[in-house]
């Protein structure tokens, strides 16, 4: 059966995009069917830069939301990675509550995780608060620390938050830092993660800097493989 991966974390500039990204290039590289939505309709970073894989959805809309579910019923050999949008958080769980979804997943064997995609500030944690509050022990959790936004969780790691996330069967991942200037490449050519580690793909990277990519990707794969993604 399906698996759904809603990608969040209700902070804008936290890094969910590019957990979505890389997710969806773990699927690939791992030849892992998979079928993406991006509910961002401003910037849509997932559509940009792995279109051939996501539709665009409206958060603010249960039919088109429907349409996630539907479509993990439909192709259930297939992921399906949805990558929210900032504050967008409280509509998605009130769909999810509503529709009964947490109840016709576990019916259905349908596995539903909420990836919360974390940077190293204060309202981070805060918002983690608050998602715990709302289905803490109910919906499986995985906390991404990135540290492409920054190195430095002490807030995190010293908050009753992470201990509390943790007790109720929440899993942590890291995203390691990869150099800004890389990412900035990537990102300015609209790049797959695909094209820039394949020399045959044309790209403005350089041999060293693939390496580097690769590298950064593999330990990321580590990440999720130990999880059990």
């Amino acid at each position: 059966m399906s698996h759904l991966h809603f990608i969040g974390g209700e902070k804008g500039g936290v890094g969910k995009s590019l957990v979505a990204r890389v997710l969806a290039q773990y699927f690939i590289d791992r030849e892992r069917p998979f079928v993406g939505f991006d509910a961002d309709p401003s910037h849509g970073a997932l559509m940009r830069f792995y279109a051939d894989y996501t539709s665009p959805v409206r958060i603010d809309q249960y039919d088109s939301l429907d349409r996630i579910v539907e479509t993990a019923v439909a192709q259930p050999e297939s992921e399906v990675l949805v990558d929210l949008a900032a504050q967008t958080q409280d509509a998605l769980l009130h769909w999810i509550e509503e529709s009964s979804l947490l109840e016709l997943s576990s019916e259905m064997d349908l596995p539903l995780t909420y990836w919360h995609v974390m940077d190293t500030g204060r309202d981070s944690v805060d918002l983690l608060r608050k998602l715990l509050d709302t289905v803490g022990g109910r919906l499986d959790l995985v906390l991404v620390k990135n540290e492409v936004r920054g190195g430095d969780f002490h807030v995190l790691d010293a908050s009753a938050e992470l201990k509390r996330a943790t007790t109720m069967g929440a899993k942590v991942v890291t995203l390691r830092r990869l150099q800004d200037s890389t990412m900035q490449k990537i990102d300015a050519h609209s790049s797959s993660f695909w094209a820039v580690t394949h020399p045959s793909s044309p790209s403005q990277v350089g041999l060293l800097e693939r390496q580097r990519i690769k590298s950064w990707l593999n330990k990321t794969y580590a990440e999720f493989e130990r999880i059990g993604v």
